[in-house]
């Protein structure tokens, strides 16, 4: 098990890379710019990222989600899908060739809304004043999702103004991720790649009317079992997953780690559970931290853990200095868990 960052392009830069080792970083994992044209990540374009990571002392781990513009069709079940596979295909074999071990991915249509407050509402509800996400189950949108927005109301321009995403129920849904399952899968086995689902965000089981299938533990199980492969995994977001009604965060983590179905974590703590709760600092929420971390490890889990998106701290640079607080605290409970083991005592 070891410690990582995730950058999104607007942090993606050498400055940001040498930050995250000094900070006790071995690994990486890359939101980076999107591929213009088909879509298609070429393997010079992952390599460079690898070398670039590697410079300073980095593993680039996982690359996380395809541009929603580039699978669109795919996720509604839309002409012109099966072109937009190939594409996907042909990604995930780069990043295989280049020596990335895992690719994240969200299976949504209308990605994360519903959020009352964000970091950049102005909003100060969090421990000291810290800007903090807060959701609100009753603020969820009702009407119909709009062409041309896309999963995190992605603009795609092609998709005209006109119409709406239409309503899909459970089963359907089911159908089109089994579809792409049975595409990628074989692939990216053959690659050497995981591809690790992310739970949906918030874990609603509709938003705007479309079904949204890793809303549950029992969805994340069906998803195991619906095309069965070593590279089916989960981007397990241990603080989406914690707010889920009738999810035990404990009993989870044992059983997704000891099959080995956990290609990474993302390691953050939450005030609590639907209908309302807050992503808070990662040593005030509900979950016990610790106890969670000793699970993955005991359970031999040896991927990466990050600490996802953190409250917006009071200083010159809130991004550095909170990640900077996550990754710290994270340390320290891996250099404990490390004493115990060495001692005896765990």
């Amino acid at each position: 098990m070891n410690l990582g960052i995730a950058m999104k392009p607007a942090m993606w830069s050498d400055v940001h890379l040498r930050l995250a080792r000094q900070l006790g970083c071995e690994s990486v994992v890359a939101w980076v710019p999107f591929p213009e044209g088909d879509g298609v990540w070429h393997e010079e374009q992952f390599r460079a990222l690898v070398r670039q990571a590697e410079v300073h002392g980095l593993r680039l781990e996982a690359i996380e989600n395809f541009h929603p513009a580039h699978w669109d069709h795919v996720v509604l079940g839309e002409p012109g899908r099966e072109e937009q596979m190939e594409n996907l295909c042909r990604t995930i074999r780069n990043a295989g060739r280049a020596g990335i071990r895992c690719f994240g991915y969200n299976f949504s249509a209308c990605g994360v809304q519903g959020y009352r407050t964000d970091y950049n509402s102005g909003n100060q509800d969090g421990r000291g004043l810290a800007a903090t996400k807060s959701f609100d189950e009753a603020m969820i949108p009702t009407e119909p999702q709009c062409n041309p927005y896309f999963w995190f109301n992605t603009r795609i321009e092609r998709r005209g103004t006109a119409g709406i995403l239409p309503p899909c129920g459970a089963e359907e849904f089911w159908a089109r991720f089994r579809w792409f399952l049975e595409r990628a899968l074989p692939v990216a086995e053959e690659a050497g790649i995981k591809l690790c689902a992310h739970p949906d965000d918030p874990p609603v089981a509709f938003l705007r009317g479309i079904y949204r299938p890793l809303h549950s533990p029992a969805g994340m199980r069906r998803l195991l079992t619906l095309v069965p492969s070593p590279s089916n995994c989960l981007e397990f977001c241990q603080g989406t997953i914690s707010t889920m009604p009738d999810a035990d965060i404990y009993s989870l983590i044992e059983e997704f780690a000891s099959a080995g179905r956990i290609g990474y974590v993302h390691f953050r703590n939450t005030s609590g559970r639907l209908p309302r709760y807050s992503e808070v600092f990662i040593d005030e929420g509900y979950v016990d931290m610790p106890r969670a971390l000793r699970l993955y490890r005991k359970c031999g889990f040896d991927g990466t853990v990050i600490p996802d998106h953190t409250p917006q701290v009071s200083a010159v640079s809130p991004w550095e200095t909170g990640m900077g607080y996550a990754l710290g605290y994270i340390r320290g409970l891996m250099q404990s868990l490390e004493d115990e083991e060495r001692d005896g005592r765990s």
